[in-house]
């Protein structure tokens, strides 16, 4: 067993996101191993931009209120203690509601992910469907 050192917590570049959004590496597994956790804190309105992961990712949201979409998929509201399951090679994004802060904590293997053009405000402002009622 081993106490890691944290490393300090890196702003998300403009390239990848819209707002202010800040992550701490929790896990980047050594070869073999692929896997990859990180805890990432969004700014009311932040978001990432479009990507995806070659081999998909899960987000646990920990707190706050996320948006996240497929593309050509309808927006998700989703809350603390809900899991958002993306496959391999879909194209998403995710971010904090309009009005609250989010952080989620993101799972992943690999390095392939391919980060491609900013959300719209368009799809961003656009009416989510609730994955369950607020509590």
């Amino acid at each position: 067993m081993e106490l890691l050192k944290q490393p300090p917590t890196t702003k998300g570049p403009a390239e990848w996101f819209t707002g202010d959004v800040w992550f701490d590496v929790i896990h980047r597994g050594e070869d073999p191993s692929r896997s990859r956790a990180n805890m990432v804190r969004f700014a009311p309105g932040a978001r990432t931009a479009w990507h995806s992961h070659g081999l998909g990712q899960t987000l646990l949201i920990v707190e706050g209120v996320a948006l996240i979409q497929s593309r050509g998929g309808r927006l998700i509201k989703a809350h603390p203690g809900d899991i958002i399951w993306t496959p391999p090679g879909e194209e998403h994004w995710h971010g904090a509601a309009p009005g609250h802060f989010m952080t989620h904590l993101a799972l992943w293997e690999g390095d392939d992910t391919a980060w491609l053009e900013h959300v719209t405000d368009a799809d961003y402002t656009a009416t989510p469907a609730a994955t369950r009622q607020a509590l």
